[in-house]
């Protein structure tokens, strides 16, 4: 279980030291902002979204480690998928690190996105890892009020 452990700690300082599609999407949609107010993380998602599949995403912001790697693997594991594969995956991720999992046979496989299995050990964590994926809801639904933790 350490060796998984180790794998899951490498995946997450790998995209927190090389964030995956960090930067403002040229010709994006839709968007939100987001923030955790209690650690300071800050995030904009940006999308382009046509016929209902999310074509192309991208992340700014500023935030701690697990925020920073959490939004870098959230982008890179929605490009392509429907908005309602989206929402599932937020379900399923959401599980993942509350330490409720959805377990229905239509919810997608988590992937490397796994590695956060161990944030639901840290309260105060869950917040950091969600934020982008709450931001990433608003800017589905086209929200324009910013995310908040709180």
């Amino acid at each position: 279980m350490s060796d998984l452990r180790d794998l899951y700690q490498e995946v997450i300082l790998d995209h927190t030291k090389r964030p995956r599609n960090f930067r403002k999407l040229a010709g994006a949609n839709r968007s939100a902002k987001g923030h955790n107010p209690l650690c300071g993380d800050r995030v904009t998602v940006y999308l382009n979204v046509e016929g209902g599949v999310v074509q192309d995403i991208s992340f700014e912001g500023s935030g701690c480690a697990i925020s920073t790697a959490s939004a870098s693997m959230m982008t890179e594991s929605l490009r392509g998928k429907t908005q309602a594969e989206a929402e599932a995956l937020f379900e399923r991720f959401h599980g993942l690190v509350t330490g409720k999992p959805d377990e229905s046979p239509e919810t997608p496989e988590l992937g490397k996105l796994e590695a956060f299995s161990g944030v639901r050990e840290y309260p105060v964590r869950i917040k950091c890892a969600t934020l982008a994926w709450h931001t990433l809801r608003a800017a589905l639904e086209n929200k324009e009020t910013p995310v908040s933790t709180e």
